[in-house]
């Protein structure tokens, strides 16, 4: 069996006609004919009933025929993985983004790729990290924008930045006229978290440094903007990621939600993208990922130096410092928003 039998085979099934088969493969009938009666000897089996009026394929040949369309689909697939070698800003990147990032970094970078890379089409998937990860490892996307670390040999990862998280308080509220906030400062305050699934619904409960409240859970967020507007709404406060956090990320009054940062040593979390391991289209996304720093805020600046900022604690199973910071989940999403 060869691919050109195989091409033969798809091209009658497709013309259902010899001569014009022939026509579309660029080679006689003749030639076209004997290829075919050869795969039919090679494989043991009838691929066409044919008639001096008709040419239908057989129900074996039917389903050998679809087999073929997909290994044509997979050579023609192996040469656009070749191409690109040569071209790494063309073609589709299919990206996937956790909720808690893509409506705050991305729009600071797709301009920029429309306009430098005009051959490079992006795909962009937005889900959480769980989601996210199942479809990376199946192929059903090539690179992942999401908070880091990641577990896994079969996952490569590039820091991009790390961002800083930052108070989110009602109008009014008594720590409003603090410069900076002390994690202490969040002691008897209504900390409104994502729910469960949420990348981020972990980190504030690290920097919490809080046990699971699941019996006091009253609300369930789905988004950033749920918390912000419960937030403007006078429920409590929320801790917000810096990008989320810049002015014009969110359509809400400036005074209705007052931001003020953790006194130093700021928690901070690490953006990067992830990908499979081997992935051929590595030189691309290092490409993306320089082009995704170039256009950072530059209020972000650039990823801190471990001395300068510590990460997100990591969250104890049985934190036991005393705190009682009432932490909730917040109410289903306004307007819809993607969980």
């Amino acid at each position: 069996m060869t691919l050109q039998e195989l091409r033969y085979l798809v091209a009658l099934a497709d013309k259902g006609h010899f001569v014009r088969a022939a026509e579309s493969c660029h080679v006689g009938q003749s030639t076209l004919s004997t290829q075919l009666k050869k795969l039919e000897a090679s494989l043991n089996v009838t691929l066409f009933e044919r008639s001096r009026h008709h040419l239908h394929a057989t129900p074996v040949g039917e389903r050998i025929i679809e087999q073929a369309r997909i290994a044509l689909s997979v050579i023609e697939r192996i040469k656009e993985a070749a191409r690109l070698g040569h071209e790494p800003m063309a073609g589709q990147l299919r990206l996937g983004v956790i909720p808690t990032l893509g409506p705050y970094l991305v729009p600071h970078f797709l301009p920029a790729i429309r306009t430098r890379f005009p051959d490079l089409s992006i795909y962009l998937r937005e889900d959480m990290t769980e989601n996210l990860l199942e479809r990376l490892r199946h192929g059903r996307l090539d690179a992942l924008l999401l908070a880091l670390p990641l577990r896994g040999d079969d996952i490569e990862t590039l820091e991009l930045f790390q961002e800083s998280f930052v108070v989110a308080l009602p109008s009014g509220h008594r720590l409003a006229a603090r410069s900076h906030i002390e994690q202490a400062d969040l002691e008897c305050e209504n900390v409104l978290l994502l729910e469960e699934g949420h990348c981020m619904r972990h980190q504030a409960l690290a920097i919490c440094d809080q046990q699971p409240l699941n019996q006091r859970e009253e609300f369930k967020a789905t988004s950033i903007e749920t918390l912000r507007q419960m937030v403007a709404a006078g429920v409590g406060c929320t801790l917000l990621p810096q990008l989320a956090a810049l002015p014009g990320a969110s359509s809400l009054h400036d005074n209705a939600v007052l931001i003020r940062p953790f006194a130093p040593p700021q928690p901070t979390r690490a953006i990067g993208l992830a990908w499979r391991r081997h992935f051929p289209r590595e030189q691309t996304l290092r490409k993306l990922a320089d082009l995704i720093r170039e256009r950072l805020p530059p209020s972000l600046g650039e990823a801190p130096h471990a001395a300068e900022r510590q990460p997100a604690p990591q969250r104890k199973p049985n934190g036991t410092n005393g705190r009682s910071a009432r932490l909730h989940a917040v109410a289903p999403a306004l307007n819809g928003a993607s969980a």
